[in-house]
């Protein structure tokens, strides 16, 4: 959550109530059980940790306007090419690749490709060492179930693909209109 946050505020400085909805939008049906009080905890940590700042707010004075630090860009900047398979929080990596798409920090398809290239590998890594499994070994169950989650995740980041290119190839053409 910390670095979705992050992402969000190198597009502009924002108030925290701008941050949530934008996560409840992209979240959907899953956003809507985001605890409202959640934003501004995280927040509140990472202008603790030096990543954000707060900033002076014109109109209501209760109202806190955040933006990056330096820390926080390089932050943003270090988390957008990390690669967590085979535990990959499947709601983080469709947040980082709708943030990097809002704030245009990346492009989404390419991020996608990073993530597929280290599922490859991996996958690649786990076929190996199941042949080179005994047939009845259970280590072999396991690295069986490994290589059927990561060709699922395969599939699924194919799915991104899809849709972050057709969301590219519509935005082009309106922006050409």
């Amino acid at each position: 959550m910390q670095d979705v946050v992050l992402a969000m505020l190198a597009k502009e400085p924002s108030h925290g109530y701008h941050l949530r909805e934008w996560l409840r939008r992209a979240l959907g049906p899953l956003g809507e059980s985001m605890n409202a009080g959640q934003i501004y905890v995280t927040l509140a940590r990472l202008e603790r940790a030096g990543l954000v700042v707060r900033e002076p707010a014109e109109g209501p004075q209760d109202r806190k306007v955040y933006a990056l630090t330096p820390a926080g860009q390089q932050r943003v900047a270090a988390w957008l090419t990390e690669v967590h398979w085979p535990k990959q929080d499947l709601t983080e990596l469709h947040l980082k690749l709708a943030v990097a798409r809002a704030a245009r920090l990346a492009d989404p398809v390419e991020l996608v490709d990073l993530h597929r290239r280290e599922l490859m590998g991996r996958l690649r890594q786990t076929q190996r060492a199941l042949l080179a499994e005994p047939d009845g070994s259970t280590a072999g169950v396991l690295l069986e179930g490994v290589a059927l989650r990561l060709q699922a995740d395969l599939r699924w980041l194919q799915a991104c693909e899809h849709f972050w290119a057709k969301t590219e190839n519509a935005e082009s053409k309106s922006e050409g209109a």
